[in-house]
């Protein structure tokens, strides 16, 4: 199955957690922080928004830096993806 995202949508997926720190203790589920950096899996055309057209400035395969509480999480095939609007994506990352 595929997910195609609308409009100004853009699907992403999450880096790994971190699983241990630099000094090399293991970290629990628990104290694992949500990652922000993701690629970018798939992207909307764009749409309008208040009769301005929105341009995506996103391409597929950029890796990127997501707002913290932005999107909605989806599980499919066993990996996971977050869907956000290209708004709630802060940076590219080179």
């Amino acid at each position: 199955m595929k997910i195609k995202p609308l409009f100004d949508r853009v699907l992403l997926a999450p880096e790994e957690n971190e699983k241990e720190t630099k000094g090399g203790i293991l970290l629990p589920t628990a104290a694992q922080e949500k990652s922000q950096i993701a690629t970018v899996v798939a992207v909307g055309k764009g749409g309008e928004l208040d009769g301005k057209k929105i341009e995506i400035q996103i391409e597929k395969g950029d890796r990127v830096l997501y707002s913290k509480y932005a999107g909605t999480e989806v599980t499919l095939d066993d990996k996971k993806y977050v869907i956000v609007r290209q708004a709630d994506i802060l940076a590219v990352l080179d």
